[in-house]
């Protein structure tokens, strides 16, 4: 199944999933019925009127390529919530959203840094590093998953704000299942189209997707300062840029995510 009849179908399923926009949750959230408690991120139609359909969709594995640092996806993270009949809008609850997962980065924070003397002042926890992976924009769901995203690079070495990303220079991933066309030195990379299932509980299930992009491109990091024994506080950015290989032009990176995908229509979650 190929993107284009993915969108077709559901579409014609439950008039959904196309341009989205992120909207405000409300103030406390609905309860799904029992038994799809996992649609929690989708806000019921008395909080969001326009709801048509909720969105599931969990990766479950890959990993995330960005300059010379390659993070494996160890840990599932999901993206929850709703959408509209008119192609127009995604909701969700403080329950929906990208859940904010860590995913452990080869190398700890001296990889990041190349400051090898920290391993005499740190525990092996401490010298550990963690990227969270963070929205930053309106996802899109169409013949690609277009997610514009910032990546939280967490350690306390390096203060509370290290991110590659922002909302004025995000890493703008377009997520295909098909083949892509990267500019070099990459080269095209496939990935692979997802089974479709219809539960018996009304959820259209597109399942063992695999999506990629190496077409993307990284900017530097900012916010990241070195943060020892309570010192000021001394900006290590371009130190961080110069051993992650930051900023990454486009051709140089590269996203694989298995995911599945669940979808619903709002009055089967909210009868």
């Amino acid at each position: 199944m190929n993107s284009k009849y993915l969108k077709r179908m559901v579409a014609a399923a439950v008039s959904a999933v196309a341009a989205v926009a992120l909207v405000a949750p409300a103030a406390q959230a609905d309860t799904p019925a029992e038994g799809y408690e996992r649609f929690a991120g989708c806000p019921s139609p008395a909080e969001y009127p326009e709801v048509a359909a909720c969105v599931f969709s969990e990766i479950t594995g890959g990993h995330f390529q960005m300059g010379s640092k390659d993070v494996p996806i160890s840990n599932p993270m999901t993206l929850s919530g709703g959408v509209n009949a008119s192609l127009t809008g995604f909701a969700a609850t403080e329950e929906g959203g990208l859940s904010a997962v860590k995913q452990q980065v080869p190398g700890g924070v001296i990889g990041i840094t190349g400051l090898d003397w920290l391993v005499n002042f740190l525990s092996l926890e401490g010298l550990k590093l963690y990227a969270v992976t963070e929205l930053v924009g309106a996802p899109e769901i169409g013949e690609t998953i277009s997610l514009p995203v910032r990546v939280h690079l967490i350690n306390p070495v390096l203060g509370s704000s290290c991110y590659v990303g922002s909302p004025s220079s995000p890493i703008s991933l377009n997520l295909t299942e098909g083949t892509t066309s990267p500019p070099p030195p990459n080269e095209p990379i496939s990935g692979t189209e997802p089974e479709f299932q219809l539960g018996e509980d009304g959820v259209l299930k597109f399942i063992n997707g695999t999506y990629v992009d190496n077409s993307f491109s990284a900017p530097g990091a900012t916010g990241c300062k070195l943060v020892l024994f309570g010192f000021i506080p001394i900006s290590i950015n371009g130190l961080v840029n110069a051993t992650a290989g930051l900023p990454a032009a486009a051709g140089t990176n590269e996203t694989v995510q298995d995911m599945d995908l669940e979808i619903a229509p709002a009055e089967v979650i909210y009868p």
